[in-house]
């Protein structure tokens, strides 16, 4: 059976369903279907305010040198102005019952919200930089900005490279076959997949949690 293609330059026949959709991402994020981790950056606003922002994009590697968390952050974000100023921030991990909260801080991001209030979360002071940490997230990444730079000629989208300086786990979530890989550990992203076949999208975005299938050494 031959393969479907869909090349970087989006086809005619791949139609947008909300205006500018393939500016802000890429058709081939549509296409692929690939899911990524859900996870909240949180910061102070400058007015001190609690910012939270919701996101399923960045990565996680490191070696030797470090740990990082490759965090892309629109360019117009609050959240992307906060770390330009203090340089700090938190990634938190939360199980999916949490998904409509964060989808309340989304809705209500004005400067004047207080959006841990907006989300009915807990801020807690991190440890190792200013940034405020979720208290409901099993995991939490306190992380210093190295380098903040543009993902594409675009502008639309920058990537801030965070050095790692502490990772905090719940108790129950730090034993290492455990719940972060179930329903109250991490939740995976599937952003609006396209059917390639009859070129539009038949599917919703959706939300998963994971299974272990097996374990290796």
């Amino acid at each position: 059976m031959k393969k479907v293609e869909t090349g970087a330059a989006r086809p005619e026949t791949f139609p947008e369903q909300w205006p500018g959709q393939c500016e802000v991402f890429s058709h081939l994020e549509y296409a692929c279907g690939i899911p990524s981790i859900l996870y909240a950056v949180t910061t102070y606003k400058e007015n001190g305010l609690g910012n939270v922002c919701c996101g399923a994009w960045a990565s996680f590697p490191g070696d030797g040198g470090g740990f990082y968390a490759l965090v892309p952050l629109p360019a117009s974000t609050h959240t992307l102005a906060n770390i330009r100023l203090t340089g700090e921030f938190c990634v938190n991990f939360l199980p999916v019952r949490h998904f409509d909260a964060l989808m309340r801080t989304v809705r209500q991001n004005g400067m004047e919200d207080d959006e841990f209030t907006e989300g009915g979360f807990t801020p807690e002071p991190a440890h190792t930089v200013g940034a405020p940490r979720i208290a409901e997230s099993f995991l939490t990444l306190e992380c210093r900005a190295e380098r903040i730079e543009a993902l594409s000629d675009s502008g639309r989208m920058m990537l801030v490279k965070g050095r790692v300086l502490n990772a905090v786990s719940a108790p129950d979530h730090a034993q290492g076959v455990d719940k972060r890989y179930g329903p109250e550990g991490f939740v995976l992203n599937i952003n609006e997949p396209r059917n390639l076949l009859a070129h539009h999208s038949d599917a919703p975005s959706a939300l998963a949690t994971l299974h272990v299938e097996r374990e290796y050494q």
